[in-house]
């Protein structure tokens, strides 16, 4: 019998609104109030994240220079350097437990960049991977990167997709801490937009093809609720 994984598709999400988020279900899970694995789908506001591997040194663009263009720069609890969110790029945070899922970290990074490389195929687009620098790489330039952050035997943060989204930020900075990386996206390939409902609708496909679950929708409220009744409540005097 498949596992079942809970699918919140969320709006546009501030990314420390999704970081905190994913923290709520991590503790959930390992306290055994949530059961279930799940992932987040989503887009980001404009905004620069510093993994644990730092990355301020990989910004080439003054703060002033980004407070004029609204951008953050914050930090992250995922692997990795520095790179960019922004609307038009699709963000999957799957919250698993690698050990009931049977997976090591290498076969899960390798299932995420199987997901992001079937949805890129969805539209003839041949992604492919280099071991060098995990993701997916479309003609010597990257499509879509990982970064991961593991605790107590659970993975959270995820992937980011290129989709429709404006190109230029990568430009500003060194992303994942590479310098000379050409960043594309499937617009850019295919000199076309696809609507994002679309994108939503194949990453899930794969999520459930690549992961072999079935998969049970629920919605933000819904999740807000259950992670709710986790927390401790203060009894009044």
């Amino acid at each position: 019998m498949k596992q079942e994984w809970l699918a919140i598709d969320l709006p546009l999400t501030d990314y420390g609104e999704a970081q905190a988020l994913q923290e709520a279900c991590v503790a959930a899970k390992r306290n055994g109030g949530l059961r279930h694995d799940l992932m987040l789908l989503l887009e980001h506001p404009s905004v620069f994240t510093l993994g644990r591997n730092g990355g301020r040194e990989n910004l080439m663009v003054s703060d002033a220079f980004l407070d004029a263009r609204c951008i953050a720069v914050m930090p992250s609890e995922r692997g990795g350097n520095i790179t960019y969110h922004g609307p038009g790029q699709i963000v999957g945070y799957p919250v698993i437990d690698l050990q009931r899922a049977r997976m090591g970290v290498e076969d899960y990074v390798t299932a995420l960049e199987e997901v992001m490389i079937r949805v890129a195929r969805r539209w003839d687009v041949d992604a492919q991977r280099d071991s060098r620098n995990r993701g997916i790489w479309v003609a010597g330039a990257k499509a879509g990167s990982i970064g991961l952050c593991l605790r107590h035997g659970m993975a959270f943060h995820g992937f980011a997709l290129n989709v429709n989204n404006d190109l230029s930020p990568f430009e500003w900075i060194n992303p994942c801490g590479l310098a000379g990386v050409a960043m594309t996206s499937l617009r850019q390939v295919l000199a076309m937009e696809i609507a994002m409902d679309e994108i939503r609708r194949s990453v899930w496909e794969a999520v459930a093809d690549v992961f072999a679950v079935s998969l049970k929708r629920l919605s933000p409220t819904a999740l807000n609720g259950l992670l709710e009744q986790e927390k401790p409540h203060v009894k009044e005097s």
